[in-house]
């Protein structure tokens, strides 16, 4: 299985972890990620102005350039999922932004909405199987007590993402299973870690923060797992807690072996 891949600029500096250890196990899982050529910033934030076209169209262009190579769009970073997702279904239900979008960008063909978007744990519960991926682990994190952290951005609005269910997910946890560790369930495993105020209300978000990893320790948890460079920060810079924190991709690539290989 071939997939086009948009990483994302985080992926490429302070989230390159993210991104190696996911190519790494997509190869160890015999699907391959194609890193679409010449991919622009999504924008980080879904423009919420009904009049606003110029933001999108970077998410646009990606997403025709999956549906020209008839493959589905494969992502990675919660945020670049949430921008594309939705601009895409923007592209599928609203005549306004189509007819502008592919206006300004004069494609060969108009684009409209016909690419899948899939986040990579969708690639593993949906095309391979979480089944399957259990039979493939090698280093099974048994014992291992881990609590996901959805966040926002995966989950809402839910109509749209169509990810999992918003208010009690499993698809994170469903995969903590297959890698052979146990998933913690805790109350604000899909509340808001404040991302995207850290900067300016720097308190509150610490304060989101502290209860998130609270909660977390409190139900047994021993770490936690995430898809989101900017709720990874978020987490390990605005709160005391030594709740360690990793990529989910990290620990998906210990499981079958290959957190340690060679870039050669």
């Amino acid at each position: 299985m071939k997939y086009s891949y948009y990483p994302g600029c985080t992926l490429k500096n302070k989230a390159k972890d993210l991104d190696v250890y996911a190519r790494r196990s997509a190869k160890a899982l015999g699907f391959e990620l194609e890193e679409i050529e010449n991919w622009q910033c999504c924008g980080g934030v879904y423009p919420l102005g009904s009049d606003e076209i110029a933001t999108k169209l970077s998410s646009v262009r990606a997403l025709n350039d999956a549906k020209e190579k008839g493959q589905a769009l494969v992502t990675l970073c919660s945020a670049c999922h949430h921008v594309i997702k939705r601009v895409n279904d923007d592209m599928k239900n609203c005549d306004d932004v189509r007819e502008r979008a592919n206006n300004y960008l004069k494609l060969d063909a108009p684009y409209k909405g016909e690419t899948e978007v899939l986040h990579f744990l969708e690639v593993l519960r949906d095309k391979i199987g979480f089944d399957e991926l259990k039979k493939r682990v090698v280093n099974p994190l048994t014992g291992k007590k881990i609590g996901a952290y959805y966040g926002c951005l995966l989950l809402r609005p839910s109509g749209v993402m169509a990810f999992d269910n918003a208010e009690n997910p499993s698809i994170i946890e469903d995969f903590i299973r297959a890698i052979g560790a146990t998933p913690v369930i805790y109350p604000y495993r899909n509340e808001c870690c404040g991302g995207y105020i850290s900067l300016k209300e720097k308190d509150m978000a610490k304060s989101m923060c502290e209860k998130i990893c609270e909660s977390a320790s409190g139900f047994g948890a021993q770490m936690l797992i995430t898809a989101c460079p900017l709720c990874m920060y978020n987490l390990n810079k605005s709160t005391d807690n030594n709740l360690p924190v990793y990529y989910f991709t990290e620990l998906l690539a210990e499981a079958l072996g290959v957190k340690e290989e060679s870039e050669a």
